[in-house]
């Protein structure tokens, strides 16, 4: 438990800075514009600013840097020049994170609201984060992100037996088999039987994953819809527990993967469109053939910033 000694005393250095609240879906965080990259974000000061009952609360802070400001930034820019701005995204456990779809909606939100960008409906700004650059599209809905090209953690298990893990979670009787996906971060998508398995779901405790990820990932619980596709879209409803910050109301990152695993159980024929209800809302999630060659997912979805102030 976090001690009020210690997260007053982190908060006290964040003095006079300014901030914004916004949320994506639910999956909330706290917003800082630092251009110049002046601005340590400690681990230790990120777990007093999302504290739900010391500090402001949210999933995550992201900090808003000049890419030409930030080490990992620059390193974008060398290949991507265009790629002005950068999102430093950490979990509200003080740990980094490689990306967030919710929040890189929310963090160009950010930037239109503070003048920082300009962006009509139909434009697309590239965004630097740790897990490459994404093209982040207005729409008169929020905001379409090209997520990028995903893959399977363990290809020759996925080919072989359709799953590769094993996750135990509370209110589960027996471990449940599971599919590892790299959406930009890893997840790991379990699939739930019924409706009752996933509004009974304990998710206070971090599920185990076995073999897990190297670097641990997010699990996500999907839920298929009976029928699964209605109109060409398929629909499947999530619960997840995000590595470094517990339980949230919504992962975009997590939304792909669990789509992308319930397309792949689903077998041939299974469309490429899928609508995405998590506790916070509604994600869409479209595969499509990039310029690359490769599939690419779309991500869509609100961003909206709920509140702006000052640490005091």
């Amino acid at each position: 438990m976090n001690q009020p000694e210690n997260i007053n005393a982190e908060l006290l250095n964040w003095s006079g800075q300014v901030f914004s609240k916004g949320h994506g879906t639910g999956n909330d965080f706290v917003l800082i514009a630092d251009p110049a990259g002046e601005q340590e974000l400690s681990a230790s000061a990120v777990v007093a600013i999302c504290d739900r009952r010391l500090g402001i609360g949210a999933d995550g802070v992201i900090r808003a840097v000049k890419s030409s400001n930030l080490a990992e930034g620059r390193a974008l820019t060398e290949t991507a020049p265009e790629a002005e701005w950068f999102m430093d995204y950490r979990n509200s456990d003080g740990t980094i994170a490689e990306m967030c779809g919710n929040g890189v909606r929310v963090f160009v939100q950010f930037l239109l609201d503070e003048g920082l960008i300009s962006l009509q409906l139909g434009e697309t700004l590239p965004v630097g984060t740790r897990a490459g650059v994404k093209l982040v599209e207005r729409t008169a809905q929020g905001f379409a992100v090209d997520m990028g090209v995903w893959n399977f953690i363990f290809p020759e298990l996925a080919a072989a037996r359709g799953v590769d893990s094993l996750v135990t979670a509370d209110s589960l009787e027996v471990a449940r088999p599971a599919l590892s996906i790299s959406t930009g971060n890893a997840h790991t998508v379990v699939a739930l039987a019924n409706r009752s398995e996933l509004d009974e779901l304990e998710l206070f405790k971090e599920p185990i994953v076995e073999p897990a990820a190297e670097h641990g990932s997010n699990v996500e619980f999907a839920l298929p819809d009976e029928p699964l596709v209605s109109d060409g879209v398929a629909t499947i409803s999530m619960r997840v527990h995000e590595r470094g910050s517990g339980e949230t109301y919504s992962c975009g990152t997590g939304a792909c993967a669990a789509a992308l695993a319930t397309r792949f159980w689903a077998g041939e024929g299974a469309p490429n469109d899928w609508q995405v209800n998590v506790p916070g809302g509604q994600l869409q999630v479209t595969f499509f053939i990039g310029a690359d060659g490769k599939e690419h997912i779309r991500l869509s979805g609100p961003a909206v910033i709920v509140a702006n102030g000052t640490f005091i």
